[in-house]
């Protein structure tokens, strides 16, 4: 099960702050895109994306797409983003994250995966041996593909809670909501 355990649980992406990853020694996030940047079905993105994104460019930290999406689809959802992907990635295999880690020649220790899924992103991240982030899923509704994902997440996530529970906090630094 270990390689199920996100190194932190998030509630949202854009709770990470530039501060709380330079604290950790991160300098890339690679991020899912579906339901963790922006939702599957509304590929624009919100204010709050946009402004988190400028916040992380303000400070040097590289924001990258890995997505097991096509390239087309990728690349339409980024469009108004400008945001460097890798398409196919594979996950849970840890292909594409190690194609992106390679791309942009930095250290895994500088690295963190950030997705809002145990079966594909925690796993993928864990098994190239960079942190990871897991944050709850922006909407509740998935496409079709990742329907029998979170079938096994939710047995995944009970038997991982038997360890200890498992909350989503607002920051790196474990706190919570007020």
């Amino acid at each position: 099960m270990k390689v199920f355990e996100p190194t932190w649980l998030v509630s949202a992406i854009y709770n990470i702050s530039p501060s709380d990853l330079k604290h950790q020694g991160i300098r890339v996030i690679l991020t899912d895109l579906d339901n963790t940047l922006v939702a599957w079905n509304n590929p624009d993105g919100t204010k709050e994306l946009h402004d988190w994104l400028a916040k992380m460019q303000a400070v040097g930290i590289i924001v990258m797409v890995v997505s097991n999406n096509k390239s087309a689809r990728i690349a339409r959802a980024l469009k108004q983003l400008d945001l460097p992907f890798v398409s196919r990635a594979l996950k849970p295999l840890p292909v594409g994250i190690n194609h992106a880690i390679k791309e942009l020649g930095v250290p895994k220790s500088a690295v963190v995966m950030v997705g809002d899924q145990l079966m594909t992103d925690v796993w993928a991240g864990n098994v190239a041996g960079v942190r990871t982030i897991l944050v709850k899923p922006l909407i509740q509704t998935d496409a079709w593909n990742t329907q029998f994902n979170r079938l096994i997440e939710r047995f995944v996530f009970k038997q991982l809670e038997k360890k200890q529970p498992l909350i989503y906090r607002e920051d790196l630094n474990g706190n919570n909501h007020q």
